[in-house]
């Protein structure tokens, strides 16, 4: 899952710290929730420890997607997430930033670098059977909730 919508860049440079806007919030919230609406759950997120992915959990275990939640240094932007893999059992969101998500999502598949890519608060759904993975689903926001839902969200 990727991050919501998050303040902008200054100078164009990434900063840890950058915390998502209120309509990033309330987007999230709204995507969250639909999630759980349709009976998707986890055993546990695992984040990346900068704000707005962190905040993104929050408001995943908060809406009830997961019980647990961790963090891992290894989804910063630019981290080696792909060594995560091997560690990862039972039903797992990881929460981080693109491309490395999607570059990841694509390289489980055996696909190229680039054609998987997350919109803010999207979702790439992958299951591991025996030795290859498969894609369940990939989401766009959009899909889960229309602009009215997301009003309604948030009251």
């Amino acid at each position: 899952m990727r991050h919501g919508i998050a303040a902008e860049r200054v100078d164009g440079c990434d900063h840890p710290d950058r915390a998502l806007t209120a309509v990033g919030q309330t987007r999230t919230d709204a995507v969250m929730k639909a999630l759980v609406s349709r009976g998707v759950r986890v055993d546990r997120l695992i984040s990346s420890p900068y704000r707005r992915a962190l905040e993104t959990a929050r408001l995943a275990q908060q809406a009830g997607l997961a019980p647990f939640l961790d963090l891992d240094e290894r989804l910063k932007p630019g981290g080696s997430v792909e060594s995560l893999v091997p560690s990862l059992v039972g039903n797992i969101c990881l929460v981080g930033h693109e491309p490395d998500l999607g570059d990841l999502a694509a390289a489980l598949l055996g696909l190229c670098s680039g054609v998987i890519v997350l919109k803010k608060a999207g979702l790439v759904h992958l299951r591991q059977s025996g030795q290859t993975w498969e894609l369940r689903a990939l989401l766009r926001p959009a899909l889960l909730f229309d602009q009215q839902d997301a009003e309604n969200s948030s009251a």
